[in-house]
């Protein structure tokens, strides 16, 4: 079954307010933020016209303790911002991206949760509007997870940014989760989800975080549940070409380990996935279960 494909124009904040009034749908956009000073602030404010207008009910972001002035210039921008170590501390140190944002779902408790980058240049409320409009809006009835595609520049190639995206992550995809072949970006870091689902979920704590709970999304909810909205073009810091490698055999070990998991792909030679997967956390609604001797 195809996924189900919406532009985001075709949500703007006055309607998403009207449909959120209308079911009775809280909304919070969270951001996973490390060493965002020069873009946190404006992210953030744009978000604030958002939650004036109704279209969603808090900004929180997640700071890693940067020592830049992103949390000061987050908090000065009209964000609740959290310290991402101080959630769970429990745990022991945060594990990067993927553990913040599992980390700050401890404390969300909105019936529709999205994450956002906090170093997108030249931030557009869409891209918030956009990514909820599914999880608010009729069209989309029975849909959990939204994820997001766009263009990414990089130089004078209008599409040339997202290179783990097409040269790994899709094709990973392709190969072992055909079902998921249609998403265009599956390692876009924005996404929305229903609070329930997340708190299903577990949260891989690297650069697997995007493959492995667009995973375990469809695995829960199925395609059905699963949407994407283009958000036009997104531009944000690329990194370079070395420090890439490394990113991409992350995502193509954690597609592999879900596959033999899931019963897709047999690895007939020993392979030390472990050394390339990261540590995951368990879905928080286990944590909130009793726990009993032996288990």
């Amino acid at each position: 079954m195809p996924a189900r494909t919406f532009h985001h124009s075709a949500f703007s904040a006055e309607r998403i307010a009207a449909e959120r009034a209308r079911r009775g749908l809280s909304a919070s956009v969270c951001l996973p933020a490390r060493e965002c000073a020069g873009t946190v602030g404006q992210i953030v404010a744009a978000l604030g016209e958002l939650r004036e207008a109704g279209a969603i009910d808090r900004v929180v972001v997640v700071d890693a303790a940067s020592p830049d002035g992103t949390a000061q210039a987050a908090h000065e921008a009209g964000a609740e911002v959290w310290q991402e170590a101080e959630l769970l501390g429990s745990f022991g140190a945060v594990r990067g991206k993927g553990d913040a944002m599992w980390r700050a779902l401890s404390r969300l408790e909105e019936d529709v949760i999205c994450f956002l980058d906090a170093d997108s240049e030249g931030f557009s409320a869409h891209f918030a509007l956009g990514l909820l409009g599914p999880l608010t809006c009729e069209e989309g009835e029975g849909i959990s997870f939204v994820k997001a595609f766009y263009r990414r520049p990089l130089g004078e190639d209008a599409e040339g940014g997202g290179r783990v995206n097409r040269l790994a992550a899709r094709p990973a995809l392709a190969l072992l989760y055909p079902e998921l072949a249609e998403i265009r970006q599956p390692l876009a870091g924005e996404v929305a989800a229903r609070h329930e689902l997340l708190q299903e979920l577990p949260f891989a704590t690297g650069y697997g975080v995007e493959t492995a709970m667009l995973i375990d999304a469809w695995r829960a909810v199925g395609p059905e549940g699963i949407a994407q909205v283009d958000l036009d073009e997104h531009r944000n810091r690329h990194q370079p070409l070395a420090a890439l490698e490394s990113m991409a055999a992350t995502v193509l070990a954690t597609a592999l380990a879900r596959g033999e998991r899931d019963g897709r792909v047999a690895l007939s030679a020993p392979i030390d996935l472990a050394a390339h997967v990261p540590l995951e956390r368990p879905p928080l609604a286990s944590l909130a279960q009793p726990t009993g001797g032996g288990g």
